[in-house]
């Protein structure tokens, strides 16, 4: 289950947002996208948050172009002075993207890889569709579409504990819930891409990677 973000402590009129969970899973997803990125190229990240996550894989992985993004106004201030406060060159300016658009105003950029963390259970069906159609439309030949967060298997739930989280989202929002693998893995397919592989993680979550 994510924390909510909270705002960094005695820093006066500083607006960087930090994850307590952002900061437990960020190692262990960064091996798996060690593995499946490109040594080289651009990346574009979708919900980005906090911005903790954008900062620490463009630092650890400098070959990347990292394009950060995010529909809310209080986390794209967040990954701004995040940015200004590391002074990394290759992490850009973040966007304001809302997957359910048919124009995420980068319709003449490509990408080598378009990654989502903790993002389709905390938004209605519809956001994990248009990120699905977003990425067939900017992921270059080959380009990597990379999921990571909670999921079920088969149906059911791979844990209690996702599935009392499942119950707190829908009480929230009943548009919002933990997804299936095979209900992601089918709406990808039918834009092109094919599943690579899925690796199972900390904390009763999976990372679900796909290629185009």
């Amino acid at each position: 289950m994510a924390d909510k973000p909270t705002a960094l402590e005695d820093r006066g009129a500083d607006v960087r947002l930090r994850s307590p969970s952002a900061a437990r899973n960020r190692e262990p997803v960064l091996g798996v996208l060690r593995r499946v990125l490109p040594a080289d190229g651009r990346v574009l990240e979708i919900a980005s948050g906090t911005g903790e996550h954008a900062i620490h894989f463009a630092r650890a992985m400098p070959g990347l172009t990292w394009r950060s993004s995010d529909p809310d106004a209080a986390s794209r201030a967040s990954i701004v002075a995040w940015i200004e406060s590391e002074g990394l060159a290759n992490i850009l300016p973040p966007l304001e993207i809302d997957t359910r658009s048919a124009n995420w105003g980068i319709e003449d950029e490509r990408f080598d890889a378009i990654v989502s963390l903790n993002m389709i259970h905390i938004a209605p069906w519809e956001a994990a569709l248009g990120l699905i159609d977003g990425a067939a439309r900017l992921l270059k030949a080959n380009g990597v579409l990379f999921l990571y967060g909670p999921f079920k298997r088969d149906g059911a739930h791979t844990a209690p504990s996702n599935e009392a989280f499942d119950a707190s989202l829908k009480s929230r929002d009943p548009s919002w819930g933990v997804r299936d693998v095979g209900d992601v893995a089918r709406e990808a397919q039918r834009k092109g891409f094919s599943l690579m592989e899925i690796e199972e993680m900390p904390a009763n979550n999976l990372c679900v990677v796909f290629a185009r």
